[in-house]
């Protein structure tokens, strides 16, 4: 009944406030700005001397773009082009592995790649063409054991292609493009209605099945065939470059990828919007412990429970959820932690360093709600650095912007956090540095992204 009140619905952009002191952290913590002015950051690597990298993600939903980069931040602030890459965005992670960069490029107009990147700007694919050019892209990447593990979105909400997938200008440019499962599966049957948004006549209509191109229905008992890549995945390649493997899958939108002090990999799931032909509501982003093979429950689970059987999954007013599976390649497991629902949680890093404090813990950054076009919140949500404790599953603030309220500053009319998108420890475990896209205007049908409103900070103990 009552409106959204999104922390990206604001009625104006003002210029962006920097002040630290509008940002809360426990006791014996400090935050300062590292660089700011920067056009949608999204990661920050170090390079083997120490020195600090920040890739600009190029691509922006909002259907925004420009050319990704790998920039080198200066002592005081200033950034040095390293390299450049073409409209193929988001550069959406990054990692430095003796001598060179490991960059995932999103792949919104020509698929995902995995890129190398030389200490002087040498661009080398070393996978490309992966089937990342739908709602959600190619993530990571990290390294572990030699090889580069990384994430594919999904290209849908939750399995079936339709008319929100227009809105997120991909339908319109690959109208054929849809979900690939990574092993043989067996549908439902279950087809959704929609306006045809590829016509331009009146009250045209059509029915589309899951894993089928827009338009296209299917029939209870029907074999949708696995192949590699896939979405919904997390793969890998040997560092050398090669054939992809499929680790797991069943994933919504796998987007953060971190290996914990014991060697485990983790990784953040994005978890249903309330939009498109199914709907999902009320689902919460999600921590996973990653086991080699598993299916992990997407388009019919969310966080290991059923969204067809539990109520809480129903959208109000809209049809109850149907299952898209005949059957299910496994039981998905348990997650490590669930988050708010809408948080956006996504790039995070493990504390290593008893100094630091909190080792052993995942420090998530929560880029914030993107409402009203995924789903209806009451109030801002996320915009903020939690921490997890894997063992338990218990979440914490760790920074968050001061007031009785949650939010953006440029909701807030504060100089504090905007959209933290990704964070990362440094070399020695002492500094945790938080990458902060910028302000990010919310409306019902699109996202409008600010150009130059995005920063760095870091956060330190006190006497370190």
């Amino acid at each position: 009944m009552r409106k959204s009140t999104g922390g990206g619905q604001i009625k104006t952009v003002q210029a962006r406030q920097v002040n630290a002191a509008d940002i809360a952290l426990p006791k014996g913590y400090k935050i300062e700005p590292v660089t700011t002015g920067l056009t949608f950051p999204s990661a920050v690597a170090f390079d083997g001397d120490g020195n600090l990298y920040v890739v600009e993600a190029g691509y922006s939903y909002g259907e925004v773009f420009n050319l990704p980069k790998l920039l080198r931040i200066n002592k005081g602030g200033n950034t040095t082009t390293i390299a450049t890459g073409t409209n193929n965005g988001p550069w959406t992670g990054i990692t430095f592995y003796q001598g060179n960069f490991y960059v995932a490029e999103g792949g919104v107009l020509e698929g995902g790649k995995i890129l190398r990147i030389s200490m002087d700007g040498k661009i080398t694919p070393l996978i490309s063409n992966l089937p990342t050019m739908g709602d959600h892209h190619t993530n990571g990447p990290v390294i572990k054991d030699g090889y580069i593990y990384f994430g594919l979105g999904t290209a849908t909400n939750s399995g079936v292609v339709g008319p929100d997938n227009a809105l997120y200008g991909w339908l319109l440019r690959k109208n054929t493009f849809h979900d690939i499962p990574c092993a043989d599966i067996t549908l439902a049957g279950k087809n959704f209605g929609s306006p045809n948004v590829l016509t331009t006549a009146k009250e045209d209509t059509t029915t589309t099945g899951a894993f089928s191109p827009f338009g296209t229905s299917t029939a209870s008992g029907q074999v949708i065939k696995g192949a590699c890549p896939c979405t919904g995945s997390i793969l890998r390649i040997p560092v050398s470059g090669g054939n992809p493997e499929v680790v797991a899958w069943g994933f919504r939108n796998p987007y953060g990828l971190a290996v914990s002090p014991t060697g485990k990999l983790f990784v953040t799931e994005n978890a249903y919007d309330d939009r498109g032909s199914r709907p999902v509501w009320g689902a919460g982003d999600v921590l996973w412990e990653i086991k080699d093979g598993l299916w992990y429950g997407w388009p019919d689970f969310s966080a290991g429970k059923s969204i067809v059987n539990d109520e809480e999954f129903h959208a109000p007013g809209k049809k109850k959820l149907e299952p898209l599976l005949a059957k299910y390649p496994n039981t998905p497991p348990k997650p490590t932690a669930i988050f708010a629902v809408h948080s956006s949680s996504n790039g995070f890093d493990f504390s290593k360093n008893s100094s630091f404090g909190y080792q052993g813990e995942a420090f998530v950054a929560q880029f914030g709600d993107m409402a009203p076009e995924v789903g209806k919140v009451m109030s801002p949500v996320g915009f903020k650095i939690v921490r997890v404790n894997v063992n338990n599953g218990v979440i914490e603030d760790f920074a968050v912007n001061r007031g009785h309220k949650n939010g953006p500053a440029s909701k807030r009319k504060s100089g504090g956090l905007e959209r933290p998108l990704s964070v990362k420890f440094d070399p020695s475990g002492t500094s945790l540095y938080i990458v902060d896209f910028g302000i990010v205007k919310s409306t019902k049908k699109l996202q409008l992204p600010q150009a130059k409103t995005g920063m760095i900070w870091k956060i330190t103990k006190e006497g370190l």
